[in-house]
């Protein structure tokens, strides 16, 4: 999508700077993609409850020993 945008060029410029991007373009398009991801990260860490994750990979490792191999 083609639009036009007046951005203080010194802001640009840093920005540019900073993200080590060459192309105005690029860089819009990194400060758009960045501010989406932190919004989505932020809608996750507002909803309700938590979540408890274990380490089970030893017991799956014992399960996956105990299979058997159907190979016989």
């Amino acid at each position: 999508m083609r639009t036009t945008i007046d951005v203080p060029e010194e802001l640009m410029n840093e920005f540019m700077a900073l993200s080590n991007t060459c192309k105005k373009k690029d860089a819009v398009r990194n400060a758009l993609e960045e501010f989406v991801r932190r919004k989505k990260v932020e809608k996750l860490l507002m909803l309700p409850g938590n979540i408890e994750i274990s380490d089970v990979t030893a017991q799956l490792e014992e399960m996956e020993l105990a299979e058997p191999t159907g190979a016989d």
